[in-house]
Protein backbone atom coordinates (compact mmCIF):
# COMPACT_ATOMS: atom_id res chain seq x y z
CA UNK A 1 0.00 0.00 0.00
CA UNK A 2 0.88 3.51 -0.81
CA UNK A 3 1.94 5.55 1.99
CA UNK A 4 1.74 9.08 1.53
CA UNK A 5 4.16 11.76 2.87
CA UNK A 6 2.74 13.83 6.13
CA UNK A 7 2.30 17.06 6.90
CA UNK A 8 0.51 18.17 9.90
CA UNK A 9 -0.50 21.83 11.66
CA UNK A 10 1.67 24.68 11.68
CA UNK A 11 0.91 25.87 14.65
CA UNK A 12 15.43 15.74 34.70
CA UNK A 13 13.59 15.45 43.03
CA UNK A 14 15.64 12.74 44.74
CA UNK A 15 12.94 11.69 47.20
CA UNK A 16 13.66 12.27 50.48
CA UNK A 17 14.28 9.26 53.04
CA UNK A 18 15.26 8.66 56.51
CA UNK A 19 16.71 5.73 58.56
CA UNK A 20 15.47 4.30 61.78
CA UNK A 21 16.88 1.49 63.80
CA UNK A 22 14.14 0.53 66.28
CA UNK A 23 15.09 -0.15 69.97
CA UNK A 24 14.57 -3.56 71.54
CA UNK A 25 12.41 -3.72 74.40
CA UNK A 26 14.44 -4.54 78.06
CA UNK A 27 12.95 -7.92 77.52
CA UNK A 28 13.75 -8.58 74.07
CA UNK A 29 16.62 -10.53 73.27
CA UNK A 30 16.24 -11.03 69.35
CA UNK A 31 17.48 -8.25 67.08
CA UNK A 32 14.94 -6.15 65.43
CA UNK A 33 15.21 -5.03 61.96
CA UNK A 34 15.90 -1.59 60.88
CA UNK A 35 13.06 0.32 59.00
CA UNK A 36 13.22 2.73 56.54
CA UNK A 37 11.22 5.64 56.33
CA UNK A 38 10.30 8.03 53.65
CA UNK A 39 8.34 10.90 53.75
CA UNK A 40 5.48 11.25 51.23
CA UNK A 41 5.94 12.66 48.10
CA UNK A 42 3.72 15.49 47.63
CA UNK A 43 2.43 15.64 43.62
CA UNK A 44 4.13 18.09 41.66
CA UNK A 45 2.21 19.31 38.22
CA UNK A 46 3.96 18.87 35.19
CA UNK A 47 5.05 21.66 34.42
CA UNK A 48 3.82 23.18 30.55
CA UNK A 49 5.58 23.85 27.85
CA UNK A 50 5.53 26.73 25.80
CA UNK A 51 4.36 23.85 23.06
CA UNK A 52 1.63 22.78 25.65
CA UNK A 53 0.76 26.41 26.72
CA UNK A 54 -0.22 27.20 22.84
CA UNK A 55 -1.74 23.98 21.79
CA UNK A 56 0.41 22.02 19.75
CA UNK A 57 0.06 18.58 21.23
CA UNK A 58 -3.37 19.11 19.76
CA UNK A 59 -2.28 18.69 16.61
CA UNK A 60 -2.56 14.71 15.72
CA UNK A 61 -0.02 13.14 13.43
CA UNK A 62 -0.36 9.67 11.66
CA UNK A 63 2.56 8.20 13.80
CA UNK A 64 0.83 9.06 17.57
CA UNK A 65 4.33 11.46 18.27
CA UNK A 66 4.68 12.89 21.34
CA UNK A 67 6.77 15.36 19.79
CA UNK A 68 4.24 18.64 19.09
CA UNK A 69 6.84 19.39 16.53
CA UNK A 70 8.61 16.99 14.27
CA UNK A 71 10.16 17.68 10.37
CA UNK A 72 12.19 15.16 7.98
CA UNK A 73 14.09 16.34 4.90
CA UNK A 74 15.91 14.63 2.40
CA UNK A 75 19.11 16.19 2.85
CA UNK A 76 20.55 16.01 -0.68
CA UNK A 77 17.13 16.63 -2.62
CA UNK A 78 15.27 19.17 -0.11
CA UNK A 79 12.48 16.91 -0.36
CA UNK A 80 10.03 17.34 3.52
CA UNK A 81 9.24 13.55 4.16
CA UNK A 82 7.28 14.24 7.40
CA UNK A 83 6.14 18.24 8.69
CA UNK A 84 4.55 18.82 11.94
CA UNK A 85 4.21 22.05 12.99
CA UNK A 86 7.58 23.10 11.28
CA UNK A 87 7.52 26.85 11.81
CA UNK A 88 6.26 26.62 15.55
CA UNK A 89 9.25 29.03 17.47
CA UNK A 90 10.28 27.47 20.75
CA UNK A 91 12.67 26.88 23.40
CA UNK A 92 15.49 24.89 21.54
CA UNK A 93 17.57 23.82 25.05
CA UNK A 94 20.84 22.23 24.32
CA UNK A 95 20.35 22.42 20.37
CA UNK A 96 21.56 25.53 20.87
CA UNK A 97 24.98 24.22 21.61
CA UNK A 98 25.52 23.07 18.09
CA UNK A 99 25.16 26.89 16.87
CA UNK A 100 27.66 27.72 19.78
CA UNK A 101 29.99 24.37 18.23
CA UNK A 102 29.62 26.14 15.07
CA UNK A 103 30.51 29.48 15.46
CA UNK A 104 33.72 27.97 17.56
CA UNK A 105 35.09 25.91 14.79
CA UNK A 106 34.61 28.76 11.87
CA UNK A 107 36.23 31.49 14.26
CA UNK A 108 39.69 29.10 14.04
CA UNK A 109 40.53 29.64 17.35
CA UNK A 110 43.22 27.17 18.30
CA UNK A 111 41.51 24.07 19.63
CA UNK A 112 44.56 23.13 21.79
CA UNK A 113 44.58 26.88 23.56
CA UNK A 114 43.94 25.56 27.34
CA UNK A 115 40.36 27.31 28.70
CA UNK A 116 39.30 27.79 32.56
CA UNK A 117 35.89 27.09 34.09
CA UNK A 118 35.51 30.24 36.36
CA UNK A 119 32.61 31.29 38.58
CA UNK A 120 31.80 33.26 35.48
CA UNK A 121 30.42 29.97 33.97
CA UNK A 122 27.97 29.04 37.07
CA UNK A 123 24.47 28.52 35.86
CA UNK A 124 22.44 31.56 36.59
CA UNK A 125 19.46 30.64 34.61
CA UNK A 126 18.46 26.99 36.24
CA UNK A 127 21.24 26.92 38.77
CA UNK A 128 22.12 23.45 37.62
CA UNK A 129 25.34 21.72 39.02
CA UNK A 130 28.52 20.50 36.88
CA UNK A 131 31.30 17.82 36.65
CA UNK A 132 33.40 20.83 35.69
CA UNK A 133 34.66 22.68 38.93
CA UNK A 134 35.85 25.86 38.86
CA UNK A 135 38.95 26.03 37.89
CA UNK A 136 38.98 23.20 35.61
CA UNK A 137 41.37 23.65 33.17
CA UNK A 138 40.28 21.80 29.20
CA UNK A 139 41.84 23.05 25.95
CA UNK A 140 38.41 24.34 23.40
CA UNK A 141 38.80 20.50 21.64
CA UNK A 142 38.07 19.51 25.05
CA UNK A 143 35.53 21.79 26.25
CA UNK A 144 33.98 21.16 22.51
CA UNK A 145 33.75 17.69 22.79
CA UNK A 146 32.04 17.54 26.21
CA UNK A 147 29.70 20.14 25.20
CA UNK A 148 28.75 18.47 22.08
CA UNK A 149 28.33 14.94 23.81
CA UNK A 150 27.39 15.17 27.26
CA UNK A 151 25.82 18.60 26.83
CA UNK A 152 28.49 20.22 29.68
CA UNK A 153 26.82 23.78 30.08
CA UNK A 154 29.81 25.24 31.62
CA UNK A 155 31.84 23.94 28.69
CA UNK A 156 29.75 25.68 26.70
CA UNK A 157 29.43 29.18 28.21
CA UNK A 158 33.52 28.89 28.20
CA UNK A 159 33.47 28.05 25.21
CA UNK A 160 31.51 31.74 24.44
CA UNK A 161 33.50 33.93 27.26
CA UNK A 162 36.73 33.24 25.57
CA UNK A 163 35.52 34.69 22.30
CA UNK A 164 37.38 37.08 20.87
CA UNK A 165 35.17 39.96 22.16
CA UNK A 166 33.71 38.03 24.77
CA UNK A 167 30.28 36.69 25.86
CA UNK A 168 28.43 39.78 24.00
CA UNK A 169 30.47 39.54 20.79
CA UNK A 170 30.05 35.43 21.09
CA UNK A 171 26.22 35.58 20.94
CA UNK A 172 25.97 38.11 18.87
CA UNK A 173 28.30 36.46 16.08
CA UNK A 174 25.95 33.57 17.14
CA UNK A 175 22.78 35.14 16.30
CA UNK A 176 24.80 37.03 12.60
CA UNK A 177 25.55 33.00 11.63
CA UNK A 178 21.53 32.69 11.71
CA UNK A 179 20.90 34.91 9.68
CA UNK A 180 23.38 33.90 7.14
CA UNK A 181 21.91 30.85 7.17
CA UNK A 182 18.62 32.28 6.84
CA UNK A 183 17.57 31.50 9.80
CA UNK A 184 14.85 33.96 10.24
CA UNK A 185 12.39 32.21 13.12
CA UNK A 186 15.96 31.97 15.41
CA UNK A 187 17.28 34.10 18.13
CA UNK A 188 20.33 33.14 20.72
CA UNK A 189 20.85 34.98 23.94
CA UNK A 190 23.31 32.70 25.39
CA UNK A 191 25.38 29.92 24.20
CA UNK A 192 23.89 26.70 26.37
CA UNK A 193 20.54 26.46 25.69
CA UNK A 194 19.47 27.11 29.36
CA UNK A 195 17.60 30.19 28.48
CA UNK A 196 14.30 29.75 27.20
CA UNK A 197 14.65 32.62 25.40
CA UNK A 198 17.01 30.84 23.12
CA UNK A 199 14.45 29.81 20.27
CA UNK A 200 13.96 28.37 16.47
CA UNK A 201 12.05 26.43 14.27
CA UNK A 202 12.08 23.01 13.33
CA UNK A 203 12.52 24.56 9.48
CA UNK A 204 15.44 26.35 10.98
CA UNK A 205 17.14 23.75 13.07
CA UNK A 206 16.96 21.78 9.79
CA UNK A 207 18.88 24.32 7.85
CA UNK A 208 21.82 23.95 10.72
CA UNK A 209 21.96 20.66 11.42
CA UNK A 210 21.86 20.60 7.07
CA UNK A 211 25.39 22.78 8.19
CA UNK A 212 27.16 21.61 10.85
CA UNK A 213 26.64 17.92 9.79
CA UNK A 214 29.12 19.11 7.00
CA UNK A 215 31.77 19.80 9.39
CA UNK A 216 33.95 16.62 9.99
CA UNK A 217 35.13 17.58 13.67
CA UNK A 218 31.35 18.35 14.71
CA UNK A 219 30.34 15.44 13.30
CA UNK A 220 32.81 13.39 15.25
CA UNK A 221 32.63 14.87 18.29
CA UNK A 222 29.07 14.96 18.46
CA UNK A 223 28.31 11.49 17.75
CA UNK A 224 31.06 9.99 20.19
CA UNK A 225 29.60 7.86 22.69
CA UNK A 226 32.13 8.21 25.23
CA UNK A 227 35.04 9.98 26.69
CA UNK A 228 37.97 9.76 29.77
CA UNK A 229 38.76 13.36 30.50
CA UNK A 230 41.84 14.30 32.66
CA UNK A 231 39.95 16.56 35.47
CA UNK A 232 43.04 17.42 37.68
CA UNK A 233 44.80 14.29 39.17
CA UNK A 234 41.43 12.38 38.31
CA UNK A 235 40.33 10.39 35.19
CA UNK A 236 36.53 11.21 34.45
CA UNK A 237 34.39 9.40 32.48
CA UNK A 238 31.69 11.41 30.44
CA UNK A 239 28.83 9.85 28.02
CA UNK A 240 26.57 10.80 25.19
CA UNK A 241 23.16 12.07 25.95
CA UNK A 242 21.86 10.11 22.64
CA UNK A 243 21.28 6.15 23.41
CA UNK A 244 20.16 6.01 19.57
CA UNK A 245 24.21 5.89 19.10
CA UNK A 246 24.57 2.50 20.66
CA UNK A 247 21.52 1.04 18.42
CA UNK A 248 22.75 -0.53 15.51
CA UNK A 249 20.08 -0.17 13.40
CA UNK A 250 20.69 3.57 12.92
CA UNK A 251 23.82 5.26 11.56
CA UNK A 252 24.15 9.17 12.90
CA UNK A 253 26.27 11.41 11.49
CA UNK A 254 25.53 14.12 13.66
CA UNK A 255 23.19 14.51 16.85
CA UNK A 256 22.31 16.80 19.81
CA UNK A 257 19.84 16.52 21.99
CA UNK A 258 18.38 18.98 24.54
CA UNK A 259 15.76 20.03 27.74
CA UNK A 260 14.79 22.10 30.07
CA UNK A 261 11.22 22.32 31.81
CA UNK A 262 10.21 25.15 29.08
CA UNK A 263 11.41 22.94 25.60
CA UNK A 264 10.70 19.93 26.62
CA UNK A 265 12.75 16.73 25.55
CA UNK A 266 14.52 17.94 21.76
CA UNK A 267 16.18 16.02 19.44
CA UNK A 268 18.12 16.81 15.79
CA UNK A 269 20.02 14.18 13.99
CA UNK A 270 21.37 13.67 10.76
CA UNK A 271 20.79 9.79 9.70
CA UNK A 272 21.29 7.91 6.88
CA UNK A 273 18.53 5.24 6.44
CA UNK A 274 16.46 3.36 3.70
CA UNK A 275 19.22 5.04 1.46
CA UNK A 276 19.01 8.59 2.16
CA UNK A 277 20.35 10.90 3.74
CA UNK A 278 18.32 12.66 6.05
CA UNK A 279 17.90 15.35 8.34
CA UNK A 280 15.74 14.64 11.68
CA UNK A 281 13.72 17.55 14.18
CA UNK A 282 11.78 16.82 16.95
CA UNK A 283 10.62 19.37 19.28
CA UNK A 284 8.73 19.60 22.71
CA UNK A 285 8.54 16.27 23.11
CA UNK A 286 6.49 15.19 26.82
CA UNK A 287 7.96 12.02 28.44
CA UNK A 288 11.04 10.53 29.65
CA UNK A 289 12.19 8.66 26.67
CA UNK A 290 9.57 9.43 23.85
CA UNK A 291 12.00 11.96 21.69
CA UNK A 292 13.70 8.19 21.35
CA UNK A 293 10.52 6.24 20.83
CA UNK A 294 9.37 9.56 18.36
CA UNK A 295 12.48 8.68 16.44
CA UNK A 296 12.08 4.80 16.44
CA UNK A 297 8.40 5.70 14.97
CA UNK A 298 9.99 7.57 12.79
CA UNK A 299 12.64 5.58 11.80
CA UNK A 300 10.31 2.51 10.96
CA UNK A 301 7.67 4.00 8.92
CA UNK A 302 10.41 5.50 6.34
CA UNK A 303 12.15 2.42 6.24
CA UNK A 304 8.55 1.23 5.17
CA UNK A 305 7.38 4.19 2.48
CA UNK A 306 7.73 3.17 -1.40
CA UNK A 307 10.45 4.08 -3.59
CA UNK A 308 8.09 6.74 -5.38
CA UNK A 309 6.33 8.85 -2.36
CA UNK A 310 2.93 11.07 -3.25
CA UNK A 311 2.78 14.57 -2.60
CA UNK A 312 2.51 15.60 1.19
CA UNK A 313 -0.73 16.14 2.78
CA UNK A 314 -1.41 19.42 4.53
CA UNK A 315 -3.23 20.72 7.61
CA UNK A 316 -3.39 23.76 9.58
CA UNK A 317 -4.47 24.06 13.47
Amino acid sequence: MSLALLSVGTAEAATASKSTKAKPAATQTRKVKSVVLRKPVAFTPAVATFGMAAGLHAVDDPLSLKSSVAYVLDQNTNEVLFSKNPQAVLPIASITKLMTALVVVESGLPMDEKLTVTEDDKDTEKNTGSRLAFGTTLTRGDMLHLALMSSENRAAHALGRNYPGGLEAFVAAMNAKAQSLGMADTHYVEPTGLSSRNQSSAADLAKLVNVTSQVPLLRDLSTSREARVALGKRLVQFRSTNGLLSNPLWDIGLQKTGFINEAGKCLVMQARMAGRQLIMVFLDSSGKASRIADAERMRKWLTSLPGEATPAASGKL
